[in-house]
Formats: structure tokens, sequence, C-alpha cells
């Protein structure tokens, strides 16, 4: 078997997906799809496995995948569910001009449908130049979904519903109830921090959803999707190998299947071996295949920024001499404690200033200087990359990283 069938950090995992752990998700999934009339709202954090558990659980041949990124009208996300399905939609008119006829396919420039298909379009009919008044055809997306999915037995699944705008998150959600109304079944993912959007966005859906909440893995989990793939390409490698790079993983299934298959491409193992092979625990090895998967992403805009701060006004920031030898002001000192040993997510005050100790031939930074520094330094990561990948609680002075790769690229890029 090809290694890349085995572990698929950017496809479904047909070989290394765990489940065992999933099985009282899936069944609740199951339970509110059968009863209909339901919002099935999925909050996880990012690269968590939601959507994994979602092909696995329905079928993607069962699934009408869309996402909410970059819906900033309700009829986006209605044509993307078109162009899935095969529905198609008239527009009567298209910068000034005006289509009589029939179509099949998928028709661009200035024609003003968009339908599935697979072949060119093919359209007979004739253009019309229209001067003075012109009428255009109200299309109701929402009555032509659920006409055209009703009886399919389609689940529609919104995968980042917190991405929709959110000036037009109310319409949505409006029409998400009446869809489910009508006995459609939609599933909705989101991020924890957005997992309430869709009950926000209409109060009238409460009573209609089920929450079906997820974590980051536990490395014992994500250490088995190690084992599986190993096994299966006759590669016997030392536990503490495998149990160094589910720390790595930070809770992320994907990282870590992307960790796995690094660690095969550096040693030169394309597809199972003909005997086992043995690998051990070399930290050379392990820093090898860190360093060629922190290539798989790239934040070094919101780093830059992290590391260097809001733009200093008036007071000169305070140096601190590290234990290296540097010297360094607040930002870049919070930015190395972050990509210490161990690998972590979540950061309270006290875990962070320890951590800026052992940093810091002094005391180092503290107080609000380092709360400061974490509300800015999450603003403008978060402004960078425009997304919440960094969050700052103040009021319990906690910092949150909500995206694993990030961590990940703090420690090895």
């Amino acid at each position: 078997m090809k290694t890349k069938d085995v572990f698929t950090p950017g496809k479904f995992p047909t070989v290394t997906f765990i489940k065992s752990h999933l099985e009282e998700k899936t069944r609740h999934l199951k339970d509110a799809l059968e009863a209909g009339g339901l919002v099935v709202s999925l909050s996880g954090p990012s690269k968590s496995g939601k959507t994994v558990f979602i092909e696995d659980s329905i079928g993607k041949d069962s699934l009408i995948h869309v996402t909410g990124a970059g819906v900033d009208h309700v009829s986006k996300l209605w044509m993307r569910v078109f162009d899935i399905i095969g529905t198609p939609v008239e527009v009567a008119e298209v910068a000034g001009k005006s289509f009589s006829g029939g179509l099949e396919g998928k028709m661009g420039g200035d024609v003003g449908f968009f339908v599935k298909g697979k072949a060119e379009a093919k359209a007979s009919g004739t253009w019309q130049r229209n001067e003075g008044r012109q009428e255009v055809k109200a299309v109701d997306h929402l009555q032509l979904f659920i006409r055209d999915v009703k009886e399919s037995g389609y689940v529609l699944f919104i995968d980042d519903f917190h991405y929709v705008a959110d000036d037009v998150k109310n319409q949505l959600a409006e029409e998400i109830k009446e869809a489910v109304r009508h006995g459609l079944n939609i599933v909705c993912a989101s991020v924890p921090y957005h997992s309430d959007d869709v009950l926000r966005a209409n109060k009238d859906l409460r009573g209609r959803i089920v929450i079906l909440d997820f974590d980051y893995w536990d490395p014992t989990l994500l250490r088995m999707i190690a084992q599986v793939g190993f096994a299966e390409l006759k590669m016997d490698v030392a536990d503490g190998l495998m149990n160094r790079l589910a720390a790595e993983a930070a809770g992320s299934p994907q990282l870590m299947q992307a960790l796995c298959l690094n660690l095969c491409f550096e040693l030169g193992i394309y597809e199972t071996s003909p005997k086992d092979f043995t690998v051990d625990n070399s930290t050379e090895l392990f820093q090898k295949v860190c360093r060629r998967t922190a290539l798989m992403t790239d934040y070094s805009t919101a780093v830059n920024t992290m590391n260097d701060g809001p733009k200093a006004r008036g007071q000169e920031r305070k140096p601190h001499k590290l234990k290296d030898g540097s010297v360094k002001d607040v930002y870049p000192i919070v930015v190395r404690a972050l990509a210490m040993d161990p690998p972590q997510l979540t950061f309270r005050y006290n875990g962070l200033t320890e951590r800026i100790r052992n940093l810091c031939e002094d005391e180092g930074p503290v107080g609000s200087s380092v709360t400061l520094a974490c509300a800015h330094m999450a603003r403008l990561a978060n402004e960078s990359s425009n997304d919440t990948i960094v969050e700052w609680d103040g009021e319990h002075d906690v910092l949150d990283i909500r995206d694993p790769y990030l961590l990940f690229y703090l420690r090895w890029a």
C-alpha cells in the first residue's frame, strides 16, 4: 500500500481513521437526522476532525458539502448548493441583457446562470438588449432547495458556518429554520467560540438544535493513528518517537497524520515495506520530521506581528536580557515562551510567567506588561490572519492558541 494512502492529512483517512471514541456522537447524530426537523450544530476546534466525522457518519455521497467562507449574501450559499446538486437557476437580467431559452451545464461570461455541469454549457435561445425599463425574474432559492432536496435523503453540511458574514447570519438562520421545518436535514459546523452562532442568529431555533461538541484529541488517540498506520506499512516505530509526535500534534488528528507521513518520507518509505522496518527514537530524526512538517503551513505574517507588537508610542519598551545572551522586549519574549516545551495550546498567567522566568536572566516582564502584550498580540495575529487564531481572555488572564498549526509553526518554523 502507498504511504500517502495510509497517512492522509489532506483527505479522508480510510486506513488510519480512529473512531472508537466517536460512537456516542455518531449515534446522537444519526438519531437527530432520523427524527428530522432538527439542526445539528457541530462545534469543535480547528483541525479536530469534524469534517471527517461527518463524512464517515453520513457518507460523502449523501452530503451536500458547502462552506460558509465568503458568503456575504444568502443566495451565494444556495448557489453553491445548486452547483453541487445540479439545479438550474435562472436570472432574467445580466448587465443590461436578457436571455430567453434553455440551458444545460455550467455557463460563464455574461450568462446569468449558475448550474451543475461536467461538460461545456449548451444553450439554445436568443439574447436581447433591453432599453429603458427591464424586468428581473425573482428566484426563491429556499423553496427551490426544499423542492429539489426534500425527498432525496441528502444532508446539507454547512462547514465553517462562523465565516458567514455577520449581517447574513440572521436571514440564513431563518431560512435554515424553514428548511428543517419541511423535514430537511442540515448540519452546521463551527469553532467553539462561535458554537451558538446559528441559535443567536434566530432564537426560534431553540429546541430545534442538537449540539455535538468536539474537543482536541487525547495523545493516546493520536498515538493510535501512528500505531495503525505504521503497522500497515510494516514499520516498527519506537514508542518514545510515537509519543513525541503525538505531543507535537497538540490534539489535532490532521497534524498527526502529517507528522507520520513526513516521518515515512524522511526515511524514504513510500509504500509498505517488504519486511519489518525498525525506527529508533532518534532526536535528530524527530527534529527533521518536525521541520519538514512546518513547511506545510505558513504563519509568518501572524508570528512577525506578534514578535513586533504594536507600534511603540512615547516611552521605549523595557529590554530584558535572556539566558542565551540576547536582549529582547516583552513581545518576542512572550512568543518564545509560547514555543517552549512542552507543546501547549492554553496558557494561564502563572504558567506563562514561569516560562518567561526560565527564559530571562532576571525576573523578566511581569504583570500588566505581560497581559497587555498578550492582548495586543492576539489582536494583531487575528487581524493579520483575518481569523481568530489566538484568543486573550482578559478577565481570567488566559491566552488560547486556537489553531494547532500556529503552535507548531511557532515551535518549528
